[in-house]
């Protein structure tokens, strides 16, 4: 599995080995031990998919109790995949990652606990996938303004304005948001 870093050092981009022929192809998008050499120990107890169409903004969602990790990747269209980093003692808090993650390039996004994650979707639609390292539990969930000036997320909307949930129009920015500690 080909690893790479992003511009926070705990969130990694990891491209498992497409192995294709004729007939189609076949990947390991999780192995246990693999992962486990990579510092993603964790066990994931859920699995989630969501199917969002053009222009879709999902977050920047997080849970301030029961944290979850996300491993992600999209099995049909593509998306760009940001984690923000809510951990106060970390020397990259507020900043972001992004990658452009597409079910034709197959890599996957660790973003680790402590980070409030969203995507936009750029393809007509797009299936997203993604383990969870603690169970959904929306009275800990927290929405993080996906369009902080604070944060400076760098959103490849092409002069088209996000679809968004009544839940993130409403979300909270950097300044004044519950983090970790």
């Amino acid at each position: 599995m080909k690893v790479e870093r992003t511009s926070i050092p705990d969130v990694l981009v990891l491209e498992p080995k497409r192995y294709g022929d004729a007939r189609g192809f076949f990947m390991e998008t999780w192995n246990a031990r693999e992962f486990a050499a990579l510092g993603i120990g964790a066990p994931f107890v859920q699995d989630n998919h969501s199917r969002s169409s053009r222009h879709v903004l999902r977050g920047l969602h997080y849970q301030l109790r029961q944290p979850q990790g996300k491993l992600v990747r999209v099995a049909a269209g593509e998306i760009w995949d940001v984690a923000v980093d809510l951990r106060r003692s970390s020397a990259s808090f507020g900043r972001w990652a992004g990658v452009r993650l597409e079910a034709a390039v197959p890599r996957l996004m660790w973003i680790p606990p402590g980070f409030a994650h969203g995507f936009l979707v750029l393809s007509e639609s797009a299936d997203v996938l993604y383990k969870t390292t603690d169970y959904y539990a929306p009275e800990h969930e927290r929405a993080l303004l996906w369009n902080d000036p604070a944060l400076g997320i760098d959103w490849p909307l092409g002069g088209a304005g996000p679809i968004l949930s009544e839940r993130d129009r409403r979300a909270t920015p950097l300044a004044q948001a519950p983090a970790y500690d």
